[in-house]
């Protein structure tokens, strides 16, 4: 019973790892289309819905809503690091 569920927890694990692989597929081509425009790296008003969004979400998955906002944080460190690296020309195709 204990491998079984731990069986599926790694599965969730890969899903969510190549999520997030496909996620930054998409913020690289925004870090390109930023840095060809002359746009910033990161937009705090969209950041602030997208809390709002996820924290809703989480709510209705019965998800801890500040647990959401820190894995969102996280991962739009993480993202406009590689905008900046896009802007300045060090950034790499490797999300």
């Amino acid at each position: 019973m204990l491998l079984g569920i731990r069986s599926s927890i790694d599965n969730i694990d890969a899903a969510l790892i190549h999520l997030l692989a496909e996620r930054f597929k998409f913020t690289q081509q925004v870090g390109r289309l930023k840095a060809e425009h002359g746009l910033p790296p990161s937009d705090p008003d969209r950041e602030k819905r997208q809390i709002e969004r996820l924290r809703s979400l989480a709510e209705d998955a019965h998800l801890d809503p500040a647990f959401a906002e820190k894995w969102f944080n996280f991962v739009v460190a993480e993202v406009i690091r590689h905008h900046e690296e896009i802007a300045d020309g060090s950034g790499s195709d490797r999300p």
